[in-house]
């Protein structure tokens, strides 16, 4: 299995929507075990396809790395589509895998209600709540070529741009692989 470099904030391959998949096989299974494996390499709990440069609708989630989760079981969504989001809007902090050594504070739903394709690329569906529903709201809105920096506004959005424009040039710092836009001409 290979490690695979990550691309970071505004890659075309991040703001492009992604493609369902038509079917399983053992390119699939190579895929999802070499995300699982680039995640856990960077510390991350949630990736999806295209931020390792994968046009298709795809994520992986593990959250056992956290205590309030550590039963939680890794998990894989295929052409997911959320079919339903209620509760309160709870502010947290995210981070992002594409966009490192950047957090803020950012306002999603509590619940959700997931329809997708599962490991074994069997129809499946769960409701989500707590870390587990941020997570999927995140990557899922990667899929759909959203970052969650494009939830600030005004003032949080200006004071970001300096760190999204380092991101941009590759003038940033990480345990992983990434490609950033200056790269990826030579890619």
């Amino acid at each position: 299995m290979a490690i695979l470099p990550i691309y970071t904030y505004d890659a075309k391959v991040l703001r492009s929507k992604t493609h369902d998949i038509k079917k399983s096989g053992v390119e699939l299974t190579k895929l999802i075990l070499e995300m699982f494996e680039t995640m856990k390499q960077a510390n991350g709990i949630g990736l999806a396809a295209n931020q390792v440069g994968v046009e298709l609708s795809m994520f992986v989630v593990d959250l056992s790395v956290t205590n309030e989760y550590k039963d939680e079981p890794p998990r894989v969504f295929i052409n997911p589509v959320i079919t339903d989001v209620w509760g309160d809007n709870i502010m947290f902090e995210e981070g992002c895998l594409s966009v490192p050594n950047l957090r803020e504070e950012i306002e999603r739903p509590e619940f959700l209600h997931i329809k997708y394709r599962d490991a074994n690329f069997e129809e499946s569906d769960l409701e989500a709540d707590g870390l587990l529903a941020r997570v999927i709201q995140h990557e899922f809105d990667h899929l759909e070529g959203i970052f969650f920096t494009d939830y600030l506004r005004g003032l949080k959005k200006r004071l970001v741009l300096p760190a999204l424009n380092k991101i941009k040039k590759g003038e940033v710092e990480t345990d992983y692989h990434l490609v950033s836009i200056e790269q990826m001409d030579l890619v």
